[in-house]
């Protein structure tokens, strides 16, 4: 009787959990769907028919030849990638001294940091844009990345990293003659593999789909992004949905293979493998 229950309450655990999921993933499989449809199709039809009854890639190629995605897509791969590594970068070399060194104030540099993210990206954003203008990087990438050179969220993430990161292999480098900076990359670095794969998933992301950002710094189309272009494609096909969701969906392809093809490294790994007990 107590195993009936439990496979009862089991089945019943994964049924709303399926039907939680379906109402999520049910947006992205109109939009799909949507992208492939003919244009006999009804793509408003109530119920709502998420998969074409004659699929078609007319959408994807209208769109393609209308508009210069290929030059989209390697100006947001461009920004992405210089994103990511600049976070890596600065947010892990920020994050080394405040989960492994002791100094005077320590704590309190980590609470300011951790206050800017109470700051909404509005309040900075004009004087981010003066920046800009006066560093001529205006209509560059590295204008487009400037206020994702860093961000409070990955210092905090890595600092909590590094705090688990076993005393003992930090004692080792150093009793090897390790400097700061070499226990930095070849002990902390590496045990900490896990949240660098993860902060790069989520800068990739922000980076990817960041509209507002591009929009005012940008005014040249060479340097245009893929939001920036998606947004420009539904003020000239908004008649056509169908080609407007060929071209959303050409934007978040690269997101979604990026997470299926990193996800197996977000898993945590033990950092402490290396010590004896």
């Amino acid at each position: 009787m107590a195993n009936r229950h439990s496979v009862t309450r089991t089945v019943g655990t994964y049924l709303v959990l399926s039907a939680i999921a379906f109402l999520m993933l049910f947006p992205l499989l109109w939009l799909i769907g949507t992208s492939f449809k003919s244009p006999t199709e009804d793509i408003f039809a109530f119920p709502p028919q998420l998969f074409p009854s004659q699929p078609t890639f007319d959408n994807f190629i209208t769109v393609w030849d209308a508009y210069p995605f290929g030059l989209y897509l390697y100006n947001s791969a461009i920004v992405a990638l210089l994103a990511v590594g600049l976070n890596l970068l600065l947010c892990s070399l920020a994050a080394y001294p405040l989960a492994r060194l002791d100094f005077q104030g320590r704590e309190f540099i980590f609470a300011l940091v951790l206050a800017t993210i109470m700051i909404p990206f509005q309040i900075v954003m004009i004087p981010l844009y003066i920046l800009a203008v006066n560093l001529g990087l205006r209509n560059t990438y590295l204008g487009i990345v400037l206020p994702n050179l860093t961000s409070a969220f990955g210092i905090f993430l890595l600092r909590q990293a590094l705090k688990a990161v076993p005393l003992e292999l930090e004692e080792a480098a150093r009793i090897d003659g390790c400097s700061e900076l070499g226990i930095w990359w070849n002990i902390m670095l590496p045990a900490i593999r896990p949240a660098l794969f993860t902060l790069a998933i989520f800068v990739f992301i922000g980076s990817w789909s960041d509209f507002l950002w591009p929009l005012i710094v940008l005014d040249d189309p060479n340097y245009y992004t893929l939001p920036l272009a998606v947004a420009n494609l539904a003020d000239s096909f908004s008649l056509d949905w169908r080609l407007v969701a060929a071209g959303s969906v050409i934007s978040i392809a690269p997101i979604l293979l990026l997470f299926l093809f990193l996800q197996r490294y977000i898993v945590p790994t033990d950092v402490g493998s290396g010590v004896k007990g």
